[in-house]
């Protein structure tokens, strides 16, 4: 029996071999379950079908929605809106990437990536090759490390001369511009802007960010490269309102640690959008680092999205937390917004309020009514809801810089602490210019679920 032992050892391990073919079709092997973990900061939404639409009559005539039934796919949400703390982060990546690559490309060891030989390694950066940054390496802003010190010199970080006032660092703010790419997965849909198997080509066109076109060579024709200053409008606060005193925002809102759990606001929609565009990239990074596979991309929630979320599961409800009152069972207002006639402070809250501040819809989201509005990803046509399909309705528009004004409106919801309570309702829309930064919008960011349970 004993000469069995080594034939029954050399067969088991065949059959526990990954590369063994046994010539049937058993998919790629050696691939790992995946369960997606909780996104840190977010709330999961299930999948669902709900009525879109009015949940009370059209006080001001809009007549911009109807009601629908839709359905939507699961997806994950930020518990409340990005915070100024946490636009910060995105704000100090962009600085201290500018200052790294200067350090990088000065061939300085500790601040680049080598490979096995030593030698740097290359990315290809706005046409040109640029060693890859080592974001492990400790950057130190204190004056005492000198080629850190020269670095933010060349890169011209800080103000000079006059524009250095008040005896201390000012940041340069116009320096700090992330460029990103991003594919537009519409234009590359086009049944035009196919791959044609008869002429094995590419027959159709592609439009450029600049409104020019130009004839689809392959797939990387529809990849785009964007650039936006990330620092936020800060001056918004004396914009927005004519004969107000509101320099003590303008100087301190965003900069503060007294403010750090804010929702941030002065932020364009093409800001929103890139922050969630560079929020996918820094977790990919830190993904690949640890040999994980990728999640889906941040980005802004598309309009039916966000009401779906704000209603909670909540039938034909008018606000967030269901009822039709905007006070509770003590007298007290439920969200931070204009009550009354303009008695601003009766909520608690003068301007904006801490996120998180009052109590949650049933699916644990916060301040869906009221703070700041938010971006969502579409843009604003008061007949959105006739043409847009009744599963994941969207409706998206890259405006041209040519284009009138009105092309360039992008949908925002869930009002404000300027507005009435008209505007809180979860069925209420309304629209800002993409361009354009107020002190009473923000966003929060969205994710979609890896599956369909």
């Amino acid at each position: 029996m004993k000469k069995f032992v080594p034939l029954l050892i050399l067969l088991a391990f065949l059959g526990s071999c990954s590369n063994f073919d046994n010539g049937e079709l058993v998919g790629v092997q050696g691939r790992k379950a995946y369960i997606e973990p909780d996104p840190f900061g977010m709330l999961f939404i299930p999948m669902g079908s709900f009525v879109m639409g009015p949940s009370d009559q059209d006080l001001s005539f809009a007549q911009n929605a109807q009601s629908k039934t839709v359905s939507i796919d699961a997806f994950w949400m930020d518990e409340t809106e990005i915070t100024n703390n946490e636009y910060r982060q995105f704000v100090y990546w962009v600085k201290d990437s500018l200052v790294r690559q200067n350090l990088a490309d000065q061939d300085l060891e500790d601040y680049f990536i080598s490979d096995k030989e030593g030698n740097a390694v290359k990315v290809l950066k706005n046409g040109e090759e640029k060693n890859l940054i080592n974001w492990d390496q400790p950057l130190d802003y204190s004056g005492k490390v000198e080629e850190v010190a020269t670095a933010i010199d060349e890169v011209e970080l800080y103000y000079t001369g006059d524009a250095k006032f008040f005896n201390r660092k000012q940041l340069a703010v116009e320096k700090l511009k992330y460029i990103y790419y991003w594919i537009d997965l519409q234009q590359a849909a086009k049944r035009t802007n196919r791959y044609d198997s008869k002429t094995q080509a590419y027959q159709g066109n592609v439009t450029n960010l600049d409104g020019t076109t130009a004839k689809v060579e392959g797939r990387q024709s529809f990849v785009f490269k964007d650039e936006v200053l990330v620092y936020p409008d800060t001056l918004c606060w004396i914009a927005d309102f004519t004969f107000s005193y509101n320099e003590p925002y303008a100087n301190m809102y965003f900069y503060h640690p007294s403010y750090d759990n804010y929702p941030v606001v002065g932020v364009n929609w093409k800001q929103a959008s890139a922050f969630s565009i560079w929020r996918t990239q820094y977790l990919n990074m830190a993904l690949a680092r640890d040999g994980q596979p990728f999640v889906q991309d941040y980005r802004l929630p598309v309009e039916a999205e966000w009401e779906y979320a704000a209603r909670g599961n909540l039938a034909l409800s008018m606000y967030p937390w269901g009822g039709p009152y905007i006070r509770n069972q003590l007298g007290c207002f439920v969200a931070n917004f204009k009550p009354l006639r303009g008695n601003y402070i009766d909520d608690g809250a003068l301007i904006t309020e801490r996120v998180g501040s009052f109590t949650p819809n049933e699916y644990g989201l916060y301040d869906m009514a009221g703070n700041v509005a938010e971006w969502t990803a579409n843009a604003y046509d008061e007949s959105a809801y006739v043409f847009s399909h009744n599963m994941n309705p969207d409706y998206k528009y890259n405006a041209k810089p040519e284009d009138p004004a009105v092309m360039k409106r992008k949908t925002v919801r869930g009002g404000s602490w300027k507005d009435v309570a008209h505007f809180l309702q979860v069925s209420v829309r309304d629209y800002e210019y993409q361009d354009s930064a107020k002190s009473y919008v923000g966003f929060r960011c969205v994710r979609s679920y890896l599956g369909t349970n």
